[in-house]
């Protein structure tokens, strides 16, 4: 998942206004009749399975291979119940402002929880058993398939509550939450402001705003960060009231979960251990250092007396005519798949040939980027509103990662299928590394490589120090809501500009309306504490991407074999496969490094 996208002009053609995805292979359309009847179906195979097997876990009334029959049927009501609501959530997401895809989207949500509520029993049970139990069933091979989920599951214990809370807790969520989730996006994705471009007044969405930061004229920047502002500012009520809501709704659930920080859920979830976690931010916020090194050298290269806020991503070098067209990013970035592995290469060109990906432009399309991995047996899609700049080529390469691993993991079962969010964003980033080097290895012009390596640099910020910027943002949210109370939208800017500001030390001056821009951030609402798995995945993938080089052809095997194991091992356990321990600090600096020598390597070619 990525946060933004970008171009210098959306309204330039780009070859991708009719690359749309064809969601045939989930349903025929929203008003399929199949929706209904396969959910109807579904509760009445997980009420059948509730009678079977409730209360018989708890007691230890189950042989190990009468356990492997349950989970293999759970497995299958699982399949079938998330099904629709998937369908749901693609036809949302290209469309946010037409009710009838609201009014799916809450349907099949409501019918997921019916059939999960039925099928909760067998969670708390499982994850309450008796460790004797617990321990013979999880000895009986036929389960080794599910082994990890199994285990997993079992670490949840003393943050459980009783079914009957738990099935609460699910119901509420629809109407609370839940229902504040879907509001953020819809208001987001409903913003609109007119920009000034090439002496043209154009109405803008969200990504169209934010495209113009990596426009070449400075005032258009500015432009596009006042109307950005604007937008905010119109909403900042209402926004600010949903973050509030989301923290408050976070700590009530620490409290009842008995999780001691609010962050410690996300951990556990994420297998890493808090002392890991920290030891990653740590490393990053200590190396700020870099940022500041970098953007000092940027000042100097376009000529600036400051840098501004809205100045962070304006092209070292006036960008090429036209932007990249969309057939020519897809040719890049498959070439660089298919130089890693022909394999790789080709489960990236299914994407383009079966029609898995949705790359228009649309008015009330939500921003950002993201894959859906969907299940095994399907197959992912993946989602971006593709404006033509170069980053947007980098999106691609990025979201592209993410499909590729749900299709290398496809071998796993359906319980072991999905990664933690450090292992997810390993396949991505590591995407865009072979792509970011197949472009300098094809480029000679210093100037193109100068150009080509700011991009770079500025990404791996973007991913790994603005990200645990991001972090320490959103934790000093939680723990201040929790402490003082409501927050206002004041003080929420406060928290974020000094989060920002510590990042840039004095390289790059925040402006007032920089303050706001912490609004529009669907991460915090959506997955609280997600953001802290972009530096954790970057990092990991710029030591594995050396590895690579070091080792060539030898290193491509044991790569795939990580991607392929899915959710079926843990990320410590993934990492020890390359010899990696993400719990030392200095393995997080000597990724730091690789990203400090790119300064250094920009420097060098500036001559500024």
């Amino acid at each position: 998942m990525t946060e933004s996208q970008s171009a210098t002009d959306t309204k330039q053609a780009t070859g991708a206004e009719n690359v749309r995805w064809d969601l045939a292979d989930l349903y025929a359309g929203p008003d399929d009749p199949a929706i209904e009847t396969d959910f109807e179906a579904t509760l009445a195979q997980a009420q059948a399975f509730q009678e079977k097997y409730r209360g018989r876990i708890a007691a230890g009334e189950i042989t190990p291979a009468e356990f492997l029959a349950a989970v293999e049927e759970i497995e299958q009501i699982y399949i079938a119940a998330h099904k629709a609501a998937m369908y749901a959530d693609l036809v949302f997401s290209v469309d946010t402002a037409e009710p009838a895809h609201g009014a799916l989207l809450q349907r099949t949500h409501e019918q997921t929880t019916q059939v999960q509520n039925a099928l909760l029993f067998f969670d708390v049970e499982w994850r309450q058993a008796d460790d004797n139990f617990a321990e013979g069933i999880l000895a009986h091979p036929p389960l080794a398939r599910y082994a990890h989920s199994l285990a997993h599951e079992r670490v949840f214990a003393p943050h459980t509550l009783t079914e009957a809370e738990e099935k609460l807790d699910a119901e509420k969520r629809l109407t609370g939450i839940g229902a504040f989730q879907r509001l953020f996006d819809e208001r987001t994705s409903r913003l609109r402001q007119t920009v000034t471009v090439d002496g043209e007044r154009r109405e803008m969405n969200e990504t169209e705003i934010l495209a113009l930061l990596y426009h070449g004229d400075r005032g258009v920047r500015r432009r596009a960060q006042i109307a950005m502002t604007k937008a905010l500012q119109g909403d900042a009520h209402i926004l600010t009231f949903i973050f509030n809501v989301m923290a408050q709704e976070k700590a009530i659930e620490d409290r009842l979960r008995d999780f001691p920080d609010p962050m410690s859920s996300r951990n556990l979830a994420n297998e890493v251990d808090d002392a890991t976690a920290h030891a990653m931010l740590d490393a990053v916020t200590t190396r700020y250092d870099i940022v500041a090194d970098y953007y000092t050298l940027k000042r100097r290269m376009l000529g600036y007396r400051k840098l501004y806020d809205y100045d962070r991503y304006a092209p070292v070098f006036p960008p090429p005519e036209g932007g990249v067209d969309f057939a020519e990013a897809k040719a890049l970035v498959l070439d660089a798949y298919r130089a890693f592995s022909p394999e790789v290469g080709d489960l990236a060109g299914e994407f383009f040939e079966k029609q898995w990906i949705d790359a228009a432009v649309l008015p009330s399309k939500r921003g950002g980027a993201f894959c859906q991995p969907c299940m095994p047996h399907l197959h992912p899609f993946v989602f971006l509103s593709y404006t033509g700049n170069q980053r947007d080529v980098m999106t691609l390469a990025h979201e592209l990662g993410h499909g590729i691993h749900a299709r290398l993991a496809r071998e796993q079962s359906y319980l072991e299928f999905s990664t933690s969010l450090v292992v997810a964003e390993l396949a991505s980033t590591f995407g865009e590394m072979l792509t970011f080097h197949l472009l300098m290895e094809r480029t000679t012009d210093p100037r193109v490589r100068l150009s080509l390596l700011a991009q770079k640099i500025e990404d791996a910020f973007a991913t790994v120090f603005r990200q645990a910027a991001m972090h320490q943002f959103e934790y000093g949210l939680h723990t201040r809501r929790r402490s003082e109370g409501e927050l206002t939208a004041e003080t929420i800017g406060e928290i974020w500009i000094e989060q920002q500001s510590a990042m840039f030390g004095n390289s790059v001056e925040m402006t007032d309306n920089y303050r706001h821009w912490w609004a529009y951030i669907p991460h915090f609402i959506h997955v609280p504490f997600y953001v802290y798995a972009y530096p954790f995945g970057e990092l990991l993938s710029l030591s594995l991407y050396h590895a690579y080089q070091e080792q060539g052809a030898a290193f491509v095997e044991q790569y795939r074999g990580m991607l392929a194991a899915g959710g079926s091992e843990s990320q410590a356990q993934l990492m020890q496969r390359a010899s990696i321990n993400t719990a030392d600090p200095a393995f997080w600096h000597g990724g730091l490094d690789i990203i400090h020598d790119m300064v250094q390597e920009a420097k060098a070619l500036a001559k500024v």
